[in-house]
């Protein structure tokens, strides 16, 4: 089935207008899945499960769309010829035969090397620093001042009896920019980047989720100084008390209780950044002092980022006459994402013109004219949402930016 297969069109529109609806995501998975694309139906597994973790058919289409991603078994190899009976030695031991023994040993996945691991595939070594990111000053400035100032000054943290390490949770509507964020962390840190999603951690079979966990956490201890990005840990750690007719998910949050507690002294020059839409959602456990101590709100974009955003996904695509100062002004409360939405429609009109005219013409503000009519800002919800926490249960004042930005936008 082609990308611009209009049944599959449909069925993403229709998730797009109805997120929730778990049974159509799952159908759409599953469409996906038939038809070769088992990334993108991996993503509406995990919308699903993070959703219902005990979703039966969620599970078994996650396990699907990664058997899919990793390729065919390989076939397996012809079996080895019967050793050659060997005749005992009269006396002492046949060193021989247990060298034979040992030689084919597979060697470990991580050799030492000058003092060095050697990295996997999926532990990067982002180029991207703040100032890649477009506005935003106020996320910045915090950020240099709560913790990458102390994590880039390591001997003067040492003198303050600072270890290497620490939690740093970010939270705010879907879309802003949180993963573009935590790779800039990476980069100003000069530090490994390893992204876990969802995915990567649950498992259906009893114990495996956790030491799918505890495998993680290992592979950032040994690429230290490394920024280990936590997606959805609304999902990964979410609060126990709603999971007392789920052993599974549980033993998931006391493992990741586990690997981030600072008593251990496990984590020096593991700097754990984690992400989530829904941060009231988070086991209290993991927002103590030691582990998520520090929260982070970001915000839809400024006008300024807006600008930088709007300019990226136009910049490799036929345009004129655009003016991004006039957009920006008209696109506040707009996410990333919803920019990102917001050109692809300017481009699918210009591209529906230039099918029946049989001639290339470039974007206009025309056609983002009418994609401002069509596309709206998806953060009203999550900010409606928001507000009633920030105003009745802001324990220990967690929610006091976000307040306090409520208060600035007349949304209280």
């Amino acid at each position: 089935m082609a990308a611009d297969d209009p049944v599959l069109h449909s069925l993403l529109s229709a998730v797009a207008a109805s997120p929730a609806d778990i049974p159509l995501r799952l159908h759409v998975a599953g469409v996906l899945l038939q038809h070769g694309r088992a990334a993108h139906a991996l993503e509406h597994c995990s919308v699903v499960l993070t959703a219902e973790p005990d979703n039966a058919a969620g599970l078994r289409l996650l396990r699907e769309a990664t058997a899919a991603l990793a390729g065919p078994p390989a076939e397996p190899a012809p079996a080895d010829p019967p050793e050659p009976v060997r005749p005992q030695p009269a006396g002492g031991v046949d060193w021989s035969a247990y060298e034979e023994q040992v030689s084919d040993i597979v060697e470990p996945a991580f050799v030492v090397e000058d003092g060095a691991g050697s990295v996997p595939e999926d532990v990067t070594s982002p180029t991207v620093r703040l100032t890649d990111v477009g506005g935003m000053e106020v996320v910045k400035r915090r950020l240099q001042s709560a913790f990458l100032g102390p994590m880039s000054n390591p001997a003067l943290a040492r003198q303050y009896g600072k270890t290497l390490s620490g939690g740093l949770l970010l939270y705010g509507p879907p879309g802003c920019g949180k993963t573009f964020m935590a790779r800039a962390v990476a980069g100003e840190l000069a530090a490994r980047f390893y992204a876990v999603s969802l995915a990567d951690v649950l498992d259906m079979y009893i114990g495996q989720s956790e030491k799918n966990l505890a495998s993680i956490f290992d592979t950032a201890r040994r690429n230290a100084p490394c920024v280990l990005f936590l997606d959805e840990i609304d999902a990964l750690g979410q609060k126990r008390i709603h999971l007392r007719h789920n052993s599974g998910m549980r033993g998931t949050v006391n493992q990741l209780l586990g690997e981030m507690d600072s008593a251990l002294n496990r984590n020096d020059g593991v700097f754990v950044l984690a992400a989530t839409n829904h941060p009231w959602d988070v086991d209290s456990a993991l927002r103590r002092p030691g582990r998520f101590d520090r929260m982070l709100l970001v915000l839809p974009p400024d006008s300024t980022a807006r600008e930088a955003i709007l300019h990226y996904h136009l910049r490799e695509r036929p345009a004129a006459g655009i003016s991004l100062s006039k957009l920006a002004r008209r696109t506040e409360g707009y996410s990333g994402a919803d920019l990102a939405h917001l050109c692809d429609t300017a481009a699918e009109s210009a591209l529906g013109d230039a099918l029946r005219t049989g001639e290339v013409r470039p974007i206009g503000m025309a056609d983002l004219e009418r994609a401002l009519s069509e596309v709206k800002p998806s953060t009203g919800a999550w900010f409606e949402t928001a507000r009633n926490v920030a105003q009745f249960a802001n324990e220990g004042g967690a929610y006091d930016d976000l307040l306090a930005y409520l208060k600035s936008r007349r949304m209280l």
